[in-house]
């Protein structure tokens, strides 16, 4: 049933949250024993998927029995995986004598004997149970159940599986992102239970891929060099490892375990011979790959003959084979971090429309084909292909306040400056400029920062002195440079500077950036800005001054409730504000350590000011582990003590009497940690500092990784910035929302979804769901409303720059810890250098 938004136009919901058949269950699965014939029809899919799906699959199936008896025994016969020894050569179409014997054993099939064993009975009825509001652990369970459903069903069509996102190996799905890596865009789709009853939560999804293909052409592409003759073998090496390949022309799949030390011309192995000796052994003969294949085999190589061979067999039994002769198998996933070139082209091939994907994901539903899939079927589930009709809200824009009291119109979500001045602006004084060889005209920039800095009400001085990177030093290390940098600057300058603008080479993510911002914010406590100065305009100094302004103790703009003050709740107690995030290094790199963060407000009753603190924690640890830091009894080293002595200081000494907390990244799976781990250090936090004292709480999620999208019917444009949904397609028990604060300009809006596991301050729906959305306007770096809250987006900056000075430690200061131990044996996680005391309480992140 459609429902209307604003009285005058309805949203639909993605995910597709498809309606199940009204007796979901009921008859085979909802609080009663399986029937014969769907007890057989899953006894036969087990058997026939197990080898397919591996072993998570079956463990998790084994626990959905409802079989009478304790185990399944069958035998199921598959085909040897194909392969040769060092004495052996791959097969050919045609084979002559001596291939016809090596060929043989490749073939041969293999009988396995498989045992299900029983793990646990999942009752059903659990689903139903949940849709109630009364959620379990074995609801979990039963959705899992589903989902493998859903899994199998996508391995039958030949998909890589990545979790409950599927893909198929077609290539108009697949998108270059350069070095060899594609993009290949496919479908997520996972059974929820919601307001609404069970939906299926289907979205389109992205993942990243080998090149199929040659061999060398990969390579080729992946190191960005002209030809296979110009390829780092070494690096090939570790970058080729595990891949599968087919091999021409017999087009046996093997997988990659290394490369030959010898080129293809000079690579040898034991070749057995048709004649035998007077013992009746085959005589045998060292022979080179190259010749073997272009002699024996009648291959012409065009070019691998001075190249490594591909091995693909045992250490001790290796099986070599030209590289020219390999081709990459297609889906196999690519997992290494990607370059900023990558993500750039990642994000502009991965765009879609509104219109566009909710076609895309209409087509993949009559794709998918689930009416056919026989195990829905027997579980009596049935999908409605149509999207789910939902009602929702725009709430107005919160009005804004800048300089001489003058109010600041928002429209669509966006606000500029134009003949309007910050509403506190501070003084740019005793500061320079330092050129890391960026191509720019330095002074006309100076010239131009300073007019339109007096056009924002910010008075910048003339600056000290231009710093000029010595020549010679231009290709030394990046903390050789920053150093010889800050050692002309102290030469030079009469005392300290309280601010400097640091021009960088004009590419991003510059090697310079982290070495920089730890020299200048922990050891000398000073403000910098960093730009790569391109195409400036007024509009580019207008947004760099944005984050000037911030970082020396500034305001933009702020909530004109801030200034009331009459922010509900929030206004009328002393209420502290946290923003919570950890980051975690790049894929595959374990051993680098995670960076907790949390920023806090300050000066109350605003709610636009912010410090951070941040800390190294194990690697790929969620939970913040340092919020209380117990080092004696009369002493806390942890975040909150920072946090709270600072809302003291600058808040008139006044304790905060409410605390709301956001956090953000953490799994529905891990909410109770949250509850249970940081919310429990909080508490101990506020105790050390005073037993009596018992603050209130509101502990609120937001999670931005998920598939549910929003759509405006017969509209080819997004949602309005301010749409909130807190129906249908929510929790059945729990609280929770939608909110899209932001203009989705590009692409396809996607919504924060806010949990609040927590709320002892009571407050009411739409004071919460306005507080949110007003927090989504208090960001001090840009001119658009955020699709998160500010807190959380500026706890993400700190962490981010502060990671980069891990990457650049120098390993000589951090080696006592790396190469010490914590409690337990594990590698102890080195300390985060501490901030300046100068800068400590500064926006330093914006």
């Amino acid at each position: 049933m459609s429902t209307v938004l604003m009285a005058t136009s309805s949203i639909t919901v993605l995910p597709l949250r498809m309606k199940m058949a009204a007796l979901l269950m009921a008859r085979a699965l909802v609080g009663k024993c399986l029937t014969e014939s769907t007890r057989r029809t899953i006894l036969s899919w087990l058997a026939k998927s197990l080898l397919m799906m591996g072993r998570r699959v079956c463990s998790l199936w084994a626990r959905f029995r409802g079989i009478n008896s304790s185990s399944l025994l069958f035998l199921r016969t598959l085909p040897r995986a194909g392969g040769n020894n060092g004495n052996a050569s791959p097969g050919s179409e045609n084979p002559n004598d001596s291939d016809r014997k090596r060929l043989r054993r490749p073939y041969q099939s293999k009988t396995f004997q498989v045992e299900i064993s029983f793990a646990a009975k999942i009752p059903m009825q659990a689903i139903a149970n949940a849709l109630r509001g009364q959620e379990s652990e074995n609801s979990q369970e039963a959705l899992r159940v589903l989902d493998i459903i859903l899994r199998q069903h996508a391995a039958k069509q030949g998909c890589l599986l990545v979790r409950q996102s599927f893909f198929h190996n077609d290539p108009k799905n697949f998108s270059d992102v350069g070095g060899g890596v594609l993009g290949c865009r496919g479908f997520h789709s996972s059974f929820r239970t919601t307001q609404s009853g069970l939906s299926l939560n289907i979205d389109v999804s992205t993942t990243m891929i080998i090149q199929p293909g040659d061999v060398a052409n990969f390579l080729v592409a992946n190191q960005n060099c002209r030809d296979p003759f110009s390829v780092d073998w070494a690096k090939a090496k570790r970058t080729l490892k595990n891949l599968r390949i087919t091999v021409s022309p017999t087009n046996q799949e093997f997988k990659i375990t290394g490369l030959s030390e010898k080129s293809c011309r000079e690579q040898t192995f034991t070749l057995k011979q048709k004649s035998k000796d007077g013992d009746g052994e085959f005589q045998t003969t060292e022979v080179t790959v190259y010749d073997y294949f272009v002699n024996q085999r009648n291959i012409d190589l065009r070019f691998s003959a001075d190249l490594p061979c591909i091995n693909v067999g045992k250490p001790k039994r290796p099986t070599y084979f030209p590289v020219e002769l390999c081709s990459l198998v297609s889906l196999q996933r690519y997992t290494k971090a990607l370059s900023t070139l990558q993500r750039a082209s990642l994000v502009e091939k991965s765009r879609q429309k509104p219109q566009e994907r909710m076609s895309v994901l209409s087509n993949a539903l009559k794709i998918n084909k689930y009416d056919s899939e026989p195990m829905l079927r027997a579980c009596g589930v049935s999908i409605n292909n149509n999207f789910t009709q939902v009602e929702g809200r725009v709430l107005p824009a919160p009005k804004l306040k800048v300089g001489n009291g003058e109010d600041l119109f928002t429209r669509n979500g966006r606000w500029n400056f134009n003949n309007k001045r910050f509403v506190n602006a501070c003084k740019v004084e005793r500061w320079a400029v330092v050129n890391f060889s960026a191509r720019c005209d330095v002074r006309g920039l100076i010239r131009d920062l300073i007019k339109v800095g007096e056009s924002k009400g910010i008075i910048v001085e003339d600056p000290f002195d231009v710093f000029e990177e010595n020549q010679q030093f231009r290709r030394a290390p990046p903390m050789v440079r920053v150093e010889k940098m800050f050692e002309e600057v102290q030469s030079k300058l009469p005392g300290p500077p309280k601010f400097l603008l640091c021009l960088l080479p004009e590419r991003k993510n510059c090697a310079l950036y982290g070495p920089w911002k730890r020299k200048n914010l922990s050891e000398f406590g000073v403000v910098t800005q960093c730009l790569a100065p391109q195409r400036v305009n007024d509009q580019y100094l207008t947004n760099l001054l944005l984050k000037i302004n911030a970082k020396l103790g500034g305001l933009n703009s702020v909530l004109a409730s801030e200034l009331s003050p009459t922010i509900p709740m929030v206004s009328k107690l002393p209420t502290l504000i946290l923003g919570m995030d950890v980051s975690h290094g790049s894929p595959g790199q374990s051993d680098i350590p995670s960076i907790a963060a949390v920023v806090s407000s300050r000066q109350w009753p605003s709610v636009s000011r912010y410090r951070a603190c941040v800390r190294t924690q194990s690697p790929k640890m969620e939970m913040i582990d340092s919020l209380f830091k117990r080092v004696s009894d009369s002493e806390d080293d942890g975040i909150m003590r920072e946090a709270l002595l600072d809302f003291y200081v600058s808040s008139g000494k006044r304790k905060p009497d409410q605390i709301i907390i956001f956090r953000d990244g953490v799994s529905e799976s891990q909410f109770n940690q949250v509850l249970n781990i940081e919310l429990s250090q909080i508490i101990e936090a506020c105790k050390f500092l005073d037993e009596k004292w018992n603050p209130k709480f509101v502990v609120i999620i937001a999670q931005k990784n998920h598939h549910t999208k929003f759509f405006q019917p017969n509209s080819p444009d997004n949602v309005q910035p301010g749409t909130v949904i807190d129906n249908k397609v929510c929790h059945p028990r729990n609280n929770d929302f939608y909110l899209c604060a932001h203009a989705g300009m590009i692409g396809t809006t996607r919504p924060t979804h806010y949990h609040v596991l927590l709320d002892e301050m009571g407050f009411s729906t739409d004071d919460l769901q306005e507080l949110v959305h007003s927090l989504s306007y208090v960001y001090q770096r840009s001119t658009t409303a955020i699709s998160i809250v500010a807190p959380i987006c500026y706890a993400h900056l700190a962490a981010t720059q502060l990671g980069q000075w891990m990457k650049f430690e120098d390993t000589s200061e951090t080696s006592s810890s790396l190469n010490g131990a914590a409690p337990g044996g594990a590698p102890a996680v080195p300390p985060m250098p501490k901030l300046s005391e100068s800068v400590r309480n500064s926006m330093f992140f914006c």
